[in-house]
């Protein structure tokens, strides 16, 4: 007899955790009309995971469902974009898992497990693009003027881009023109921009630019999915990944 798995829930008290700078208006086929050389893209760059402990994917991966960004009205880049959170599971008497994002009520960024939290450069490169300024929103509110919030560039001068978006404000200890090698930090996770809750949003481009150029599925190396060693693989929604 199989063992029953838990019922997993996901608590949000107050509102809703949408990631809403990675889920605007879907678009497009689900994937069926992109090219073979994107879907089955393999990254150049030596990735580490830009965290330490362990995070959970909120979205991630090639399939629509997964991904949640593959086709979003403001182009290619986001297309294979991650998003992660941190996040405390907490077993009930009834044997389900309450999953929760936060502390408390949640209102304050500071309730999020994830906020504040160190974050290191996925790959050795080249600061090209800095943004420190920007207020973090409030749980619940978006920035839409602002879309990427504070966020990274660095051209890891190989024909890939990578952009950590949403940090915190003035969090960000380098600055354009900064040579940075994988497992430096650089900055801290935060709200910032149209974002709806505190989380990294990372993607992995060909080209540079602010949240634009051509989105790449990007390969992490010698990291668990969930308790799992993987030498190379490509984090997936629902997953629970750390480096060690």
């Amino acid at each position: 007899m199989k063992p029953t798995r838990p019922l997993i829930i996901f608590l949000f008290i107050n509102f809703v955790l949408v990631l809403t700078s990675c889920t605007d208006t879907l678009i497009g086929d689900g994937g069926t009309l992109d090219e073979d050389i994107y879907l089955n893209y393999q990254t150049i760059t030596d990735l580490a995971l830009p965290f330490e402990e362990e995070w959970f994917v909120f979205n991630g991966g090639k399939t629509h469902r997964e991904g949640a960004h593959h086709f979003t009205s403001r182009g290619g880049g986001e297309r294979y974009a991650i998003d992660f959170v941190i996040v405390v599971d907490t077993e009930l008497s009834t044997g389900s898992i309450v999953r929760n994002i936060h502390s408390g009520d949640g209102t304050k960024n500071e309730d999020h497990y994830c906020f504040g939290k160190s974050l290191y450069a996925p790959g050795n490169g080249k600061i090209i693009e800095v943004l420190n300024n920007i207020e973090d929103n409030r749980p619940g509110i978006q920035n839409r003027d602002q879309p990427g919030g504070n966020y990274i560039t660095i051209d890891h001068l190989n024909g890939e881009t990578s952009i950590m978006a949403h940090l915190k404000k003035g969090s960000i200890i380098v600055a354009v023109g900064d040579i940075v090698v994988k497992g430096q930090e650089i900055g801290k996770t935060g709200n910032s921009g149209y974002s709806s809750a505190p989380h990294l949003h990372y993607q992995l481009q060909g080209t540079s630019g602010r949240l634009g150029g051509l989105g790449l599925p990007s390969q992490f190396i010698n990291y668990y999915e969930d308790d799992i060693f993987t030498e190379k693989g490509e984090p997936v929604r629902a997953q629970k990944v750390r480096k060690n």
